[in-house]
């Protein structure tokens, strides 16, 4: 793989950033199968229960897996063969080069960050397969090696959203960072869940889906530039929220009936995990980026406008929750009262979340390397 960097403007650069892509896109492509496989693993536990360590959900997870970390591997090894060459390395490809383990290899940040992910999740999944030898089934979601799994795949995932940022002179790098940001918050929703032993008046699984998803679309916005980022963002959550919609509980059930596992009795028409998501969340992500083009009329946005406008998109999303619940559960409303003490608190960790993706957004566009390029 050659990842040296091309004259500037040079049909040369063209295919750079191809070849940059592909590597790209097979991390991408390995997050998306792993969150298929999260969504149907959520769902089979909620709606049948006890699973194995070899099931098709948990393949899944660790085919996804998998695949980012060998991508990640080779990436680090061909950036490491170039350097040793004498060959700078295109910043395209992952963000900068670093040493590791005292300069033994150089990997692009965003590679490496992912291939880590890669191998915790290998570790941890050894674990898993420990856990499943003392244990037998696994009757939940939340075992401690799943845990450790969980948080291995957000940080390759992360590492994800950082390669296809160091392309944002690209349109392939610029639509992949906002697909990655959507990937990222779709499958961090389950964590939400471990907040549910936290016993306080206001829901916490709302605060801290609220506090994510202020955090993720913000972020989007702020990487973006421009208007768009969030809104982005958020339709292409919006998109696999409704896919999965339809995808989890066919095929939960789809595969018990195929190895002889009965459903349980409480089985509702709720998907497990797209219910997790904000419904309200293109609508919120629109005020948000209403909030930032106001405050941006006159040049760019003040520091304070990514988090003001993530206080806005918190106290809609978080006040709406009650009614998506009502909804999607038949329960009775809450009264007037806890919608607005919920929005507030919403709105509260909305605006830390905003701050902190507006920062981050930042952060993301310094991975780009300075210099012209064409955009492809």
């Amino acid at each position: 793989m050659d990842l040296t960097v091309p004259p500037t403007g040079s049909v040369a650069a063209t295919r750079s950033a191809s070849r940059a892509w592909l590597p790209a896109s097979g991390l991408l492509a390995g997050t998306l199968v792993t969150l298929v496989g999260l969504t149907w693993d959520v769902e089979w536990h909620d709606d049948v229960g006890p699973d194995t360590f070899f099931t098709l959900p948990h393949l899944f997870l660790y085919t996804g897996s998998a695949i980012a970390g060998l991508i990640s591997l080779v990436v680090v090894l061909s950036t490491t063969a170039a350097q040793r060459a004498g060959r700078p390395v295109d910043e395209v490809v992952g963000g900068k080069a670093v040493g590791v383990f005292g300069r033994t290899f150089a990997a692009p940040v965003g590679y490496l960050i992912a291939g880590t992910g890669g191998a915790l999740f290998l570790l941890y999944g050894l674990w898993d397969l420990w856990w499943h030898s003392l244990y037998g089934f696994d009757a939940v979601i939340d075992s401690p090696p799943h845990i450790g799994l969980l948080l291995s795949v957000m940080v390759t995932m992360v590492g994800t959203v950082m390669v296809f940022a160091a392309a944002r002179d690209h349109r392939w790098g610029v639509f992949g960072t906002l697909a990655s940001i959507a990937v990222l918050l779709s499958f961090s929703s389950v964590t939400v869940l471990g907040l549910s032993a936290v016993d306080t008046e206001i829901s916490p699984v709302t605060i801290g889906m609220t506090f994510l998803s202020v955090l993720l679309v913000v972020l989007g916005r702020g990487f973006f530039g421009r208007p768009g980022g969030a809104l982005g963002a958020a339709v292409l959550l919006s998109a696999w929220q409704a896919f999965s919609w339809w995808f989890s509980p066919w095929a939960a059930h789809a595969y018990a009936s195929a190895v002889g596992l009965p459903l349980r009795d409480n089985v509702d028409d709720v998907a497990s995990m797209p219910s997790l998501m904000p419904a309200c969340l293109i609508g919120a992500a629109l005020l948000a980026e209403l909030v930032l083009w106001v405050s941006g009329r006159n040049g760019s946005a003040p520091r304070w406008a990514g988090a003001l406008s993530g206080a806005v998109a918190g106290f809609v999303i978080a006040g709406a929750q009650p009614f998506q619940d009502t909804w999607l559960y038949d329960v009775r409303l809450a009264g007037a009262g806890e919608i607005l003490a919920t929005a507030g608190v919403g709105a509260v960790f909305g605006l830390l979340g905003g701050f902190l993706g507006w920062r981050f957004g930042g952060m993301l566009r310094l991975l780009a390397p300075r210099r012209d390029k064409e955009t492809v």
